[in-house]
């Protein structure tokens, strides 16, 4: 979910996202990138990290998406309309979810004995 949230934005940088909000696009797809590669390489508390930093990311993400649909973030204002906002709200939802169950996974397997 990582890698699609990540698509989505790079996908909306290359067909005409521009100045701030595509300078932020492009962070949130190298996040994407290194977070998601991340969980697939690290083990045991590092794992744990990625898996924590990697829920914030898309709670972080999904969080400035609603206030740029609702009051505005850094003077952008979002409509539901644009291109890929709600598949991109599915997206992160699902991705939070997803995160969140994982984070409970890691995070009891290492306590495990």
């Amino acid at each position: 979910m990582l890698l699609a949230m990540g698509g989505i934005h790079l996908y909306l940088v290359f067909h005409g996202v521009g100045g701030l909000l595509g300078t932020l696009f492009v962070l949130n797809v190298i996040g994407a990138l290194v977070l998601a590669s991340a969980i697939m390489v690290l083990c045991g508390r590092l794992l744990s990290l990625a898996t924590v930093l990697s829920l914030l990311f898309m709670v972080g993400t999904l969080l400035a998406l609603v206030l740029a649909l609702t009051v505005g973030l850094f003077g952008i204002h979002e409509v539901l309309s644009f291109t890929l906002v709600p598949t991109t709200l599915v997206v992160e939802s699902i991705g939070t979810i997803i995160l969140a169950v994982t984070v409970a996974l890691v995070l009891r397997s290492r306590r495990a004995p």
